[in-house]
């Protein structure tokens, strides 16, 4: 019997594998629950267990095919709340539709604000997700927002490393403030590219601020999309005499020439999350994938409990 009174775990068809881990380290099962398609390609869903009473989690990311799996958890909610759950909690640990964090030209949508309303639209009492591409979308919603950092997995994977001289390079101004925090967090330097948009499709690179040379340096940001800036970034860092070179993100969202850029980037080692699940079986080893099972599952412990989740990441602070 679970030690968990009346928890729920549902997961959609997005990544059942991190469904799996995260039911695995709370000794839970998942809930068993058919989701599935009609011949016209619309989602059916149905949950085969008695949830009435329950404090549910959905686990589902809404990375590719985006729609699907933003459709699939609406969906997976909906259907919760007509089944009686008590408390239906969203665990998306990559929030798709992030990039529209505000208008920054005329007749474009905030399709980040679009999302959250669909989800409380939808049924969901709470939100949990990882890195959000811009922290201010917890403001989007009115229910209440877990907004988890991946900060403890890569400090555990970077202490393993004891890197003597480390730099944390922020690929522009706009991730510096994450880029600084992670500097703080490992015990390293500073670097930032300072980049200068000069057309469309054109950026010049005006200056490094920091020092590179001799240097061991980690490039960290939230998502790897096309791989475009976080390759140039470690290409520049490897002409300023870089002595080793790491990658490392959240979500490997990986569309693109994503793959081919992480290839041939002249790095030591990818280390990248499993938010989203990646074949990683083309790289050659240079890619290690590090899971947040441990960090949701704690995360989804305490608010089962009514615990706080902050404190998880107070030694990170």
């Amino acid at each position: 019997m679970s030690r968990f009174r009346n928890m729920c775990l549902v997961t959609g068809t997005a990544d059942p594998q991190l469904a799996e881990a995260i039911a695995k380290c709370l000794d839970v099962d998942l809930t068993n629950a058919e989701v599935s398609r009609f011949p016209d390609g619309e989602i059916n869903v149905k949950i085969n267990s008695d949830v009435r009473g329950s404090d549910a989690f959905i686990i589902q990311s809404t990375c590719p095919p985006v729609n699907d799996n933003l459709m699939e958890i609406l969906i997976l909610i909906d259907t919760l709340k007509r089944a009686s759950a008590d408390r239906i909690t969203a665990v998306i640990p990559y929030y798709g539709y992030a990039r529209k964090d505000r208008k920054d030209e005329g007749r474009v949508p905030i399709t980040a604000k679009l999302t959250a309303n669909l989800l409380e639209r939808a049924g969901a009492d709470r939100v949990m997700t990882i890195d959000l591409h811009a922290s201010q979308i917890q403001g989007f919603f009115d229910i209440p927002v877990d907004h988890l950092y991946g900060s403890p997995v890569f400090l555990d994977c970077f202490s393993r490393l004891k890197l003597k001289k480390l730099t944390v390079l922020a690929t522009d101004a706009g991730a510096s403030k994450r880029a600084q925090a992670y500097a703080r967090l490992f015990g390293g330097e500073l670097a930032i590219i300072d980049k200068r948009r000069v057309g469309p499709d054109k950026i010049e690179v005006a200056n490094v601020i920091g020092e590179l040379e001799g240097r061991e340096v980690i490039i960290i940001d939230d998502m790897i999309s096309t791989g475009g800036s976080i390759c140039e970034a470690a290409r520049i860092a490897n002409e300023k005499g870089a002595d080793r070179l790491f990658l490392a993100a959240t979500h490997p969202v990986l569309c693109g020439e994503a793959i081919n850029r992480l290839k041939k980037a002249p790095v030591e080692k990818i280390f990248i999350s499993d938010t989203i699940p990646v074949d990683i079986n083309d790289f050659d080893g240079k890619i290690e994938i590090l899971s947040v099972a441990p960090l949701l599952s704690e995360a989804i412990k305490r608010v089962h409990m009514n615990m706080s989740v902050s404190s998880i990441f107070e030694q990170a602070n």
